[in-house]
């Protein structure tokens, strides 16, 4: 039997990787039975009694109205001054007009499958690329701190080869897994928006957009995978990546993040790297600087915008895969084993 055979059937039969599995599983099957009973199908009916809602808000605020008014010539015809309360001419208290009530404000949620599935993808790619990197880093820590690695070393000492074959099988597995996870994801999102929405204009071009926003997800999901494989074997142990993204991700961004405030840097989410795994899989986001008002001819603030767009996360994505996996390889071409 090959050695990537035997790394497949390893990866598949290991209890940490079926149980990583089975939360993902969960999670996103609770993301999906949310997203359903938190939405509704809009129809006439719904559409009537959103109507009334309004209707009654706009009657309600015109006895309030009619109210104010009231109390303001009573205090004015007896000679009582509470300029806190009313104005000085009570005429000037009128109800807000007809159309400042519309009925779509009170439409209960729906999912509008061609407006709201992209956000989703985002949360796939979240959920399933913290799974890939747990799995990648447990999969090959788990050989070294155990000894296992070792042992097949002296029947395999090709340490490159072992080593890629390793990160071969488990780039199957996490392919495999995403791509049938992402078919049942948008099916299951497409149920919901038959049953709870609408699944209206999707034309050729929003499948291509979202065709596109899947296969950036995809690469994410992989990329998470090798980091963690790479980032475990360079330490030796599962421990090294999930101590390294605890202590990157928690006490370095949150920290980052609390300097960068404190020092008044225009756009310090730009120094966070959630910020481009969103860029990335969202296609771009949009930073805003409120403290900086650029007036328009209208008089109104404009604040100053900072675009990061998927092709500025590329770069990260790739130097960070670079690294990893580089600095991994090299620790296996050059160091002793024992």
């Amino acid at each position: 039997m090959s050695l990537y055979v035997t790394e497949l059937r390893r990866l598949g039969k290991r209890r940490f990787t079926r149980y990583m599995a089975l939360i993902g599983l969960l999670v996103l099957l609770a993301v999906v039975v949310g997203t359903f009973f938190t939405n509704k199908q809009i129809g006439p009916e719904q559409r009537a009694a959103a109507e009334r809602q309004a209707q009654s808000q706009y009657e309600e605020q015109v006895r309030y109205a009619e109210r104010e008014r009231n109390e303001c010539e009573r205090a004015e015809a007896a000679g009582e001054t509470n300029p806190g309360r009313f104005p000085d001419d009570c005429s000037v208290i009128t109800p807000p007009p007809r159309d400042a009530f519309q009925a779509q404000w009170y439409l209960p949620s729906t999912f509008d499958f061609r407006n709201n599935f992209g956000e989703t993808l985002i949360t796939y790619a979240a959920i399933l690329g913290l799974i890939a990197f747990v799995v990648g880093a447990s999969f090959v820590g788990a050989e070294w701190s155990t000894g296992g690695m070792m042992n097949l070393l002296l029947w395999r000492p090709k340490r490159l080869n072992v080593l890629l074959t390793k990160l071969a099988a488990l780039l199957t597995g996490v392919v495999t897994v995403t791509v049938l996870g992402l078919l049942a994801w948008t099916a299951a999102f497409w149920a919901v928006g038959s049953l709870r929405g609408s699944t209206e204009k999707m034309t050729s071009g929003v499948w291509q957009s979202f065709a596109l926003t899947s296969l950036r997800g995809f690469a994410l999901v992989v990329v998470a995978a090798v980091i963690g494989f790479a980032l475990a074997s360079l330490g030796r142990h599962t421990a090294f990546a999930l101590g390294g993204v605890l202590a990157v991700g928690v006490v370095g961004q949150f920290g980052l993040g609390v300097v960068l405030a404190l020092a008044d840097v225009r756009f310090p989410e730009a120094w966070l790297i959630p910020t481009y795994g969103l860029a990335w899989v969202g296609k771009e986001v949009k930073l805003e600087n409120y403290d900086a008002c650029n007036f328009s001819t209208s008089g109104d603030c404009q604040p100053d915008i900072l675009t990061i767009t998927w092709q500025h996360s590329s770069v990260l994505l790739v130097t960070g895969l670079v690294l990893a996996l580089g600095a991994a390889l090299w620790s296996m071409r050059s160091r002793d084993i024992a």
